[in-house]
């Protein structure tokens, strides 16, 4: 078999294939043996059929051509886009050329390919992460987090702010009147909006003994008005502990403040690396992804990511024993809701798979023999196959070349990470080691 491809206008390739007649003979011959043990005919037994017979009970030999035709053009397709590295995005249209009634065969496979994109200024982008420093006022509302917990509520005679507890009798009724929200003595945080977010607005600067009216939306039903009525109780703040020696050796497994702090600043820190180490990432591919046109994105790759992300949705749903009507109620969605957002999503994907690929080829990243048979073993380990059964697999389903580009793509994406310029969110330059782990460092430093 001899294949060759020729690039047509739309990201699409025109695949020729030509089968020499000694080896669609060989796939014939296995059409007919496979025939020949399914087909009952009177008198013989499965898989003794002869071939005459089974002519005369197709139709002839032309209609069992036929069907050695469209059992064994998929196969020959397959091998044909492994042996070119073809990587199609779409079902092909296939169209015979010769060997329809006999001799050798050949046919043309259009498929659509994706398209190579271009990602201009690619070499010079810049992401900003989050800050590595931690400051004393991040440390300080580390420890007032733990001071809460020992916190002790007093009544105070000012206005209500946020961070304030107030207490009120909350009651709210429907435009028939009947009461529709109704709970007394609630101590309610000022500023939470955990409630209804006019509420917040209407405690702030309210004191004991003030009564507060005002329309909001149900919080069991947003798209209903309530009308509410609210009896301010009292106001209180949070009295916290002193910050002592004593407090911390009896609240933390430190016996001083200064080595709670010490240990709260190695977390802080330890947290904002890994924050900044996950930023570098996302926005390094949502920058890239960004120089993409969003008329170079192909509806087909984007149709498909949808699908996928829908059937995983479903999937997981399923594994926890939640319905879509279920999962709609909580989310407070609808199906046309969801298939927007997700369509969003696919997109920003798809834009960022395209990206990835074209910085591939504008770097000429390349991927050896060698990384990619540690891959298939990689992948059948997992599987609990043999790396050879996998790569028969791969090869017969046309899906060896799909490999090979996500490779290339992780080699693209981990230039990326190696090049784009890192500033942080005071606009300085960030040194690329401060992002590395401790243990990475140390092994550097070593060799």
């Amino acid at each position: 078999m001899r294949a060759t491809t020729e690039s047509l206008e739309g990201n699409l390739v025109r695949l020729s294939v030509e089968i020499d007649e000694p080896e669609f003979d060989q796939a014939l011959g296995n059409v007919v043996r496979t025939l020949a043990s399914q087909m009952r005919v009177p008198g013989f037994r499965p898989g003794k059929v002869p071939r005459r017979v089974l002519e005369a009970r197709l139709g002839g030999a032309g209609a069992l051509r036929a069907e050695a035709l469209r059992e064994a053009l998929p196969d020959f397709y397959a091998r044909a886009v492994v042996d070119t590295e073809l990587d199609p995005i779409a079902s092909p249209e296939i169209d015979i050329t010769a060997g329809e009634e006999s001799g050798a065969v050949t046919f043309d496979a259009t498929v659509q390919v994706r398209p190579q994109v271009a990602i201009p200024g690619y070499d010079g982008l810049h992401v900003t992460l989050p800050g590595l420093i931690v400051s004393e006022t991040d440390i300080d509302h580390q420890v007032d987090r733990l001071r809460e917990n020992d916190a002790e509520l007093e009544v105070v005679s000012r206005a209500a702010g946020d961070g304030d507890l107030a207490t009120i009798d909350l009651h709210g009724n429907d435009a028939t009147g009947a009461e529709v929200v109704g709970i007394d003595d609630y101590l309610y945080e000022v500023g939470t909006a955990s409630v209804v977010a006019e509420l917040d607005a209407q405690l702030r600067g309210a004191k004991a003994g003030d009564i507060l009216a005002f329309d909001g939306a149900n919080p069991a039903d947003l798209e209903q008005i309530v009308s509410f009525r609210v009896l301010v109780k009292d106001v209180k703040v949070k009295k916290l502990p002193e910050a002592t020696d004593e407090w911390a050796a009896e609240n933390s497994e430190f016996p001083t403040m200064a080595e709670l702090r010490a240990d709260i600043t190695d977390r802080v820190s330890r947290v904002k690396l890994v924050q900044s180490q996950m930023a570098l990432r996302t926005k390094a591919v949502e920058a890239v992804a960004d120089l993409v046109a969003d008329a170079e994105v192909p509806e087909v790759l984007v149709d498909a990511e949808v699908n996928e992300r829908l059937a995983d949705l479903q999937h997981r749903l399923e594994a926890q024993k939640i319905g879509l009507a279920e999962y709609f109620s909580a989310t407070g969605q609808n199906p046309d809701d969801l298939l927007a957002s997700v369509r969003v999503d696919a997109h920003r994907a798809v834009k960022a798979d395209l990206a990835l690929r074209a910085l591939a080829e504008a770097e000429q990243l390349t991927l050896s023999d060698e990384e990619l048979d540690t891959e298939m073993a990689t992948m059948a380990q997992r599987m609990e196959i043999s790396p050879g059964e996998l790569r028969r697999q791969l090869d017969a389903s046309g899906r060896t070349g799909a490999v090979r580009s996500e490779l290339r793509k992780a080699k693209a994406l981990q230039w990326l990470l190696d090049h784009v310029d890192l500033f942080d969110e005071e606009g300085s330059p960030m040194s690329r080691d401060s992002l590395k782990t401790d243990a990475a460092k140390g092994s550097e430093e070593s060799e």
